[in-house]
């Protein structure tokens, strides 16, 4: 599934130091010596798998990436990779994260989180970071359901979801975390999933190569407490399950015709502005959506995101959904600081310029 055909901005790793010449990592070097604890079947070990695989192929020393996770199952996987990380509190690791990426530019950052972790007690944390467009990758490892404490429902939970919070039915309106990153105006905003390991990985490779917050969603299969949640779009019977996106291709998808590539469904615009599914039989070429993943204006990929299934995920678009370039956060703040400090050396020694401050203004003698 072909996803990537965009001209990289500036790498998110560029002030990053990179392996010296001649050296070489493997996905070993990215492995740690702790046993690995997720139950049998768990999505978590092939992402797991597919980071570790590709981040030899980012070229940095593992002393200049950090991993930043909250609580729950998707959060150990800072002690299974052999880089710096931090376990770190619940919700609040994209916080965490921007302080590590404003104070030291010469590092790597990313978070691992989950549906619950993000989304509950962090939700605020989470738009916040995207807002500021902060330089890191967030991994948000989706599955519905919050598995370490065992099977409550989640904000991305379906209505009616019955679980041991909810033995007659979730109330609750689940969350579309794709839509929820483009609401907060995210600069980079992907799905993927965890059983299409050259999809994910595209997707990591892209995320990463962006300067800025990343968001990546990623449906996680929970075999325990979940288990099937993404069946429908997993099953290779129902060709009209998911929806890929390519920059600059028209949005086609199900049966592809042999002579022009294209799937027997197509996006269009609808009559009230918003995207429908239209037979692409049915439609004339030029009234096919062509995915622009680098428009400046978010409403297009919004509207694509709300095609997803609120309830059992029949139909979901996936790949990568916007991806602009603007100003990071961590960028501006360390130029504003050495704007500052330049100021300030131009006034005087650091002992004059506090004698200065001391005597500044209104001053009272207190007896």
């Amino acid at each position: 599934m072909s996803t990537i055909d965009l001209p990289m901005p500036a790498l998110g790793t560029a002030l990053v130091p990179t392996l010296a010449e001649g050296e070489t990592q493997t996905a070993k070097d990215f492995s740690s010596d702790q046993e690995v604890r997720w139950c049998p079947g768990c999505g978590d070990y092939a992402v797991l798998k597919a980071v570790q695989s590709f981040l030899p192929d980012l070229g940095l020393r593992r002393e200049n990436i950090v991993f930043v996770s909250g609580i729950g199952c998707s959060s150990r996987f800072p002690y299974y990779l052999d880089t710096y990380g931090m376990h770190s509190i619940h919700g609040r690791a994209p916080s965490i994260a921007t302080g590590i990426a404003t104070a030291r530019e010469d590092l790597s950052v990313w978070v691992v989180t989950g549906d619950g972790d993000a989304l509950s007690i962090g939700g605020n944390h989470l738009i916040h970071a995207l807002r500021r467009n902060v330089n890191m990758t967030i991994l948000l490892f989706n599955n519905r359901i919050y598995g370490l404490t065992k099977g409550q429902y989640s904000p991305t939970s379906e209505v009616g979801k019955v679980t041991k919070s909810t033995p007659v039915g979730s109330l609750d309106h689940p969350f579309n975390p794709v839509s929820l990153a483009l609401g907060a105006e995210a600069s980079f905003v992907a799905r993927t999933i965890d059983s299409d390991r050259k999809h994910l990985t595209a997707v990591l490779a892209a995320a990463a190569a962006h300067r800025g917050t990343s968001l990546v969603e990623i449906y996680q299969n929970c075999p325990i407490f979940n288990d099937g949640a993404f069946d429908a779009i997993k099953d290779r019977d129902n060709a009209h399950a998911l929806i890929p996106l390519t920059h600059g291709e028209p949005i086609t998808f199900g049966v592809r015709d042999e002579a022009t590539g294209l799937g027997d469904k197509a996006l269009v615009r609808g009559a009230g502005g918003g995207v429908e599914v239209a037979d692409t039989a049915s439609v004339a070429a030029e009234a096919i959506i062509v995915h622009d993943a680098q428009d400046p204006d978010p409403s297009t990929a919004f509207a694509i995101s709300r095609l997803t299934d609120a309830g059992y995920l029949n139909r979901s678009p996936i790949g990568i959904f916007r991806q602009v370039e603007r100003p990071t956060y961590d960028d501006q703040a360390r130029a504003q600081v050495a704007t500052a400090s330049e100021a300030a050396a131009a006034q005087g020694t650091p002992e004059e310029r506090l004698t200065a401050l001391i005597n500044a203004g209104d001053t009272w003698t207190i007896d």
